[in-house]
C-alpha cells in the first residue's frame, strides 16, 4: 500500500507522510511503555523486586508473631475482627502454628512440636499469648567496655504497666565477671564462716573475721541472701567503669503457656520460613518453671 503525499488528518486537516509516521510511531511507543509499566508493577525495595509471597510469609514483628500465634491475623497480614468466626479459631491455628517454627532446626521440627500444637488447640483449654500477660522476656546481647576491654553482657527486660500504657524495663542481667564474685560454695565451706551467737556480748569484736577473706564475705549474710546483679550493674554504670558500646542480638523467652517454654529468635533468610520464629521448645511443668523464671526476673 502506497502512502499519498497528503492524507486527511485529525479534523480533516491534511498531514504530511513524515508527520503521519511520527504519530503512528508515538502511538506504538506509548503502548509499549504502558505494557512495560504494567508488567513491572511489582513492589520494589531499593531498586530490587520483592517476592510478595515471601514478604507476606515473613513474621516481621513480635506483635505480628503474637497475632499469628493466636490466629488474630491471617498469613497475608489481614487482621481478624474479634466477632469474626476465624478469630482465634483453633482449626485455623493448627494450620498457622507450624509456620511459626524454625523449620531448619531439629529441636523445633520433632514430634514435640506436633504435641505442642495439639495441646494449644484443644477445645477444652486453648492457650493464647497476651502482650500484658507477664512472664515473657527480651534477652539483649550487648557489648560494653569494662576495665579496658570489650565484654558481652546479657540484659533481660520485661513489660511493665505504666498508667494507661506499658513500657519495657530492665529485670536482670547476666555478666560472668559479676557471677565470679559470688561463687556457689559448699555447705561445709559456708559453715566454717560464721559469727558466734554470743558475739554481741563481746561488742562484735570478732567481726574482723568477716573481712579477713573478702572473697567469702557473703557467707556472713543470711541464708536467704541472693546477690543483686542489676544493682551491681547500675553501680558500675554510674561509676563510669562500664560503658555501653553496641547491641549485638535479640531473642525472646516465653513462659506464658501452661507447661511449656519456648524461645523466639530472628531469622533473616530467603524463603517462606523467616522473621521471628520459635527456635527452642521445652515441655516443663509450672513448678519446674519457677527457678527458670527467676533467672530473668529475680
Amino acid at each position: 500500500m502506497k502512502l499519498h503525499a497528503r492524507s486527511k488528518g485529525f479534523l480533516g486537516y491534511p498531514l504530511h507522510n513524515s508527520i503521519l509516521f511520527g504519530l503512528i510511531s508515538s502511538c506504538f511507543l506509548f503502548l509499549f511503555l504502558s505494557m512495560g509499566i504494567h508488567l513491572n508493577a511489582q513492589p520494589q525495595i531499593g531498586g530490587f523486586q520483592v517476592d510478595e509471597t515471601e514478604l507476606y510469609a515473613m513474621t516481621k514483628q513480635m506483635s505480628q508473631f503474637f497475632s499469628r500465634f493466636n490466629n488474630e491475623e491471617d498469613r497475608y497480614g489481614k487482621k481478624l475482627l474479634p466477632d469474626s468466626p476465624e478469630y482465634r479459631n483453633n482449626n485455623d491455628r493448627k494450620l498457622m502454628l507450624p509456620h511459626l517454627f524454625d523449620k531448619e532446626n531439629p529441636r523445633t521440627t520433632s514430634a514435640l512440636k506436633d504435641y505442642f500444637i495439639e495441646d494449644l488447640t484443644t477445645n477444652h483449654e486453648p492457650n493464647f499469648l497476651e502482650f500484658l500477660g507477664g512472664r515473657w522476656y527480651a534477652e539483649v546481647s550487648v557489648t560494653f567496655e569494662y576495665k579496658g576491654k570489650q565484654v558481652e553482657l546479657l540484659l533481660f527486660l520485661m513489660i511493665e504497666k505504666e498508667g494507661l500504657g506499658s513500657k519495657w524495663v530492665l529485670s536482670n542481667i547476666y555478666f560472668p565477671d559479676f557471677n565470679k564474685m559470688f561463687p556457689v560454695g559448699e555447705i561445709a565451706e559456708r559453715e566454717k564462716h560464721f559469727l558466734h551467737p554470743m558475739s554481741h556480748e563481746l561488742d562484735f569484736m570478732n567481726i574482723y573475721k568477716a573481712f579477713r577473706n573478702p572473697e567469702v564475705i557473703e557467707y556472713y549474710a543470711s541464708k536467704s541472701f541472693a546477690p543483686d546483679y542489676l544493682s551491681l550493674f547500675f553501680f558500675e554504670i554510674k561509676s563510669g567503669r562500664l560503658k555501653f558500646v553496641k547491641i549485638n542480638t535479640l531473642k525472646f523467652h516465653i513462659f506464658q503457656i501452661k507447661n511449656w517454654y519456648f524461645e523466639i529468635s530472628w531469622f533473616n533468610r530467603s524463603g517462606l520460613n523467616s522473621g521471628w520464629l520459635i527456635s527452642n521448645l521445652m515441655y516443663i511443668n509450672e513448678q519446674e518453671k519457677e527457678p527458670l523464671v527467676k533467672f530473668y526476673q529475680p
